[in-house]
């Protein structure tokens, strides 16, 4: 599938939130919904995804027991949600939980089943960062290590940056879907972001989601922002 551009509507209220909806519209992304909205405001931005019949991704991170994160996930499952994710090292158990409470949640609401992706890496973490948290080896080769979990318990894909995306294609083949965050355009800011990569070098890796917030959601104009970053991905396409 040609790579599909996620929105991250990491905004503070829900006003701000509906106005970017309605100026990308047209442009039909996949908007991100995260902690930020989820404790904030999650009912009146479901209810306006709902109208708008937008997709979305529910970016929960879930991390916990099996039984906790299965009765999430039931929560979380609704019309337009496309994605859901978990944390990987939440072990095979608690991503199985996910996926299965998603095929089941989905099944007693007579709609389609929303992907199960699991993190691997976050974008923030730097090389350096991972003996800090007690793992061996660089962001590749953890990110390698947790896919083959993530894909043993049923997962869709993974959550990773761009720089393990080409090797993880070659290890599971392009029907194992990567989503990548920390999405930056040439000359635009970092942020908190330590393992980025541009539109352009997303997609030639291999990408099939890229998630892009602060760049879109904090220009002057979200609706240029955004059809830029498209042209952008769209010249990288294979043909």
């Amino acid at each position: 599938m040609s790579a599909q551009l996620i929105v991250a509507l990491d905004v503070p209220g829900p006003a701000e939130a509906e106005r970017l909806i309605d100026e990308l519209y047209e442009l039909d992304p996949i908007f991100k919904i995260g902690l930020e909205a989820l404790y904030g405001y999650s009912d009146r931005i479901f209810a306006y995804c709902e109208s708008r019949d937008v997709r979305t991704f529910i970016d929960a991170k879930l991390h916990d027991i099996p039984r906790t994160v299965e009765a999430a996930v039931r929560q979380l499952v609704r019309p337009n949600a496309h994605i859901i994710n978990v944390h990987a090292l939440g072990g095979n158990d608690m991503m199985r939980a996910a996926v299965e409470a998603a095929g089941e949640r989905a099944a007693e609401l007579g709609i389609a089943a929303p992907q199960i992706f699991a993190v691997t890496i976050l974008t923030s973490i730097a090389p350096e960062d991972l003996n800090e948290l007690g793992l061996q080896g660089g962001p590749g080769e953890n990110a390698t290590r947790l896919s083959a979990l993530a894909r043993d318990a049923g997962c869709s894909g993974v959550v990773c940056s761009a720089h393990e995306v080409r090797d993880l294609k070659r290890f599971f083949g392009d029907d194992f879907l990567a989503l990548t965050p920390g999405i930056r355009p040439v000359g635009t800011a970092h942020g908190d972001q330590k393992r980025t990569a541009s539109p352009a070098q997303a997609v030639e890796a291999g990408a099939d989601y890229l998630v892009v917030g602060r760049p879109i959601t904090e220009a002057a104009d979200p609706l240029a922002a955004a059809k830029a970053i498209l042209d952008e991905m769209r010249e990288k396409q294979p043909q």
